[in-house]
């Protein structure tokens, strides 16, 4: 499959909200709870092209232990002229030794950027999995990702609806995370400009 295939395009916002109490009630009455997960991920980047020698980063690479499920993620993201982005290209596997690939990323030259450490309870509603993260050293994020088809739809429309989505919950104030966690946790918390 070719960079920008459409299977492959992930539609997703993360965001910090003020109030969670609307939502989680809502997620318990209407949602179908998926999990509860420890999840640690690892970032790197090959020696050869520093990801975070760009601004906006755009890719990531993460290795990640989720209750002893071990998985291997590239996100190359898409960012618009106003330096928003709500959508990636992804490619995921499934990893059996995730020591071994360390091994391999060591013996590459690939540095270990930085390590995030979250708890994620996962809820569906509709056409949408809703993530609630508490992450260590930076707080409780909600991630929402369309499980729809993506192929001919607009990621800035869908981001809308599902921004919408938060604000009939009564979450009051809704600020994106753009940049994600680990971004965060290498560089500072910013602060992101709230929706209105």
């Amino acid at each position: 499959m070719g960079m920008g295939n459409i299977e492959d395009i992930e539609i997703e916002i993360q965001v910090e909200i003020e109030d969670y109490r609307e939502l989680i009630e809502f997620l318990g009455k209407s949602g179908d709870f998926q999990s509860e997960k420890h999840q640690v991920d690892e970032y790197f980047s090959p020696a050869h092209k520093d990801f975070l020698g760009a601004d906006p980063v755009k890719e990531w690479l993460r290795l990640r232990n989720a209750n002893g499920t071990y998985t291997i993620n590239y996100k190359n993201w898409h960012y618009n002229n106003e330096g928003k982005s709500y959508h990636a290209d992804e490619y995921e596997s499934k990893v059996e030794n995730i020591d071994t690939l360390r091994k391999i990323f060591e013996a590459l030259n690939m540095k270990m950027l930085v390590a995030v450490e979250k708890t994620r309870k996962t809820w569906m509603y509709k056409d949408y999995e809703i993530a609630l993260d508490s992450v260590k050293g930076l707080g409780n994020f909600v991630e929402i990702e369309f499980k729809g088809k993506t192929k001919g739809e607009d990621p800035e429309r869908i981001a809308k609806e599902m921004i919408n989505f938060l604000k009939e919950r009564g979450c009051g104030k809704i600020e994106l995370n753009y940049k994600g966690y680990p971004y965060q946790l290498l560089f500072g918390k910013e602060k992101n400009p709230e929706i209105h």
